[in-house]
């Protein structure tokens, strides 16, 4: 029997419901390469927030950006649309679409709106263990009739910085209090970057108190295309458990990154070079001393 994406008529707009955040949206796009490079011929819309939308601009496998709107979604006219974000805003954007195939994973609410429910990402790998994010991303894509192959890299594109000497991206930030490493440890990981001759450009977003770091280069509250040009040209990352780290790992950048409650097999750097730290008395266990030993375990220098 013909799989989901095998009835796809040729050029068939597919239109994927991600809204956000920023990690997410960046492990989306192994599953969207997957089901571009299985099938060229389909167009994929993505639903995003405005706020996200740089993250796929450049993109060869996304055909559309859309805003969260009924006008954007009905427009785009999609014969399968898939709701990777799982809540009721984006529910009601995937049943107003009225695409005649409406793909969610199996335990999101609202399955009266879905007329193909995606069982667990275990059972369509056939491997009862902890998946990655983007493994469970990707495994959606497989259910519906791409072959079940190795899951990429994921895909940011960006205007190359612009020339200068080598340096680093430090990202002390993080959305909640208990994902922060203490600015002041950071403070030092900084101070080492710069004396070691990698001297690092810390960012932040809106909001985000950088006033630890004078004397350091800062980008602050930036627009995603510019945070994309300058990771993309870095020789390392080192931040805390967040979307830039992800955004990083995308472009191929070696990164140390700090966990605190979240599972670092969920949410590890995906498929490049990476140090993962953390301790069992949360982010407080773990030592500048450890940070810098794993900075410097990336960059090749033998403690």
């Amino acid at each position: 029997m013909a799989t989901v994406v095998e009835q796809l008529p040729p050029g068939a707009r597919v239109l994927v419901v991600r809204l956000r955040s920023l990690g997410d949206c960046v492990l989306t796009t192994p599953a969207l390469s997957l089901l571009k490079n299985h099938r060229p011929d389909l167009q994929i819309g993505i639903v995003v927030e405005d706020r996200f939308a740089q993250l796929f601009e450049g993109n060869p496998d996304v055909s559309a950006i859309l805003p969260p709107s009924k006008r954007a979604v009905l427009g785009f006219h999609p014969t399968l649309a898939l709701n990777y974000h799982g809540g009721s805003r984006s529910a009601t954007l995937t049943a107003l679409s009225l695409a005649p195939r409406r793909a969610a994973f199996g335990h999101f609410r609202q399955q009266w709106v879905y007329n193909l429910p995606i069982p667990r990402a275990q059972q369509i790998l056939g491997e009862e263990r902890t998946v990655h994010t983007a493994e469970h991303l990707a495994s959606a894509v497989f259910y519906l009739g791409v072959p079940i192959s190795e899951i990429p890299r994921a895909r940011l594109f960006a205007a190359p910085p612009a020339q200068r000497p080598a340096y680093s991206v430090l990202h002390p930030m993080a959305s909640a209090p208990d994902k922060a490493w203490p600015a002041a440890r950071f403070l030092s990981v900084a101070r080492h970057l710069r004396d070691s001759g990698l001297p690092p450009v810390v960012i932040g977003g809106p909001g985000d108190d950088l006033s630890a770091f004078a004397g350091f280069e800062k980008l602050e509250a930036a627009p995603l295309e510019q945070v994309k040009s300058l990771l993309s040209g870095a020789e390392l990352f080192a931040g805390n458990d967040s979307g830039p780290a992800h955004m990083a790992a995308a472009f191929g950048v070696p990164v140390v990154v700090l966990y605190g409650t979240s599972d670092p097999i969920i949410w590890a750097p995906w498929k490049t070079r990476s140090q993962v730290l953390s301790s069992p008395s949360g982010l407080a266990g773990v030592a500048v001393e450890q940070a810098i030993a794993a900075v410097e375990r990336l960059r090749g220098v033998t403690q």
